[in-house]
């Protein structure tokens, strides 16, 4: 019988934040992540440029009017050739990057790796 090594990938539930809670400040976009991250999408549905965070404090990167970033973290090793990935409880933030919002969310989907 042959043992099934494979590791799926699994979400957790989309967060997101309206662009009414969106302002000059760093708001966190949901909960901090259950589990440790391999991959996740931020997807700035909004009609203003948004600044993301990964500590609520500094700024990591900007994200254009209705676009989106894709980050495959697990596709890199470390040199125990463990996987990167982004630790669970960490929580992605926002603010406005210059002009306010005026409509629109921005989502952020997670994926996470499950064994089984």
């Amino acid at each position: 019988m042959a043992t099934n090594l494979a590791v799926r990938v699994m979400p957790e539930t989309v967060r997101s934040v309206d662009f009414t809670q969106i302002s000059g400040t760093y708001i966190g976009i949901g909960s901090a992540f259950e589990n440790p991250v391999h991959w996740f999408m931020v997807q700035n549905l909004s009609d203003q440029a948004i600044m993301i965070s990964w500590d609520g404090v500094n700024d990591h990167f900007p994200l254009a009017a209705n676009g989106y970033v894709i980050m495959d973290v697990a596709s890199n090793k470390t040199l125990t050739a463990g996987s990167f990935m982004i630790a669970q409880g960490t929580r992605f933030y926002v603010k406005e990057l210059v002009t306010p919002l005026g409509s629109g969310s921005v989502y952020l989907s997670i994926f996470c790796g499950f064994n089984g």
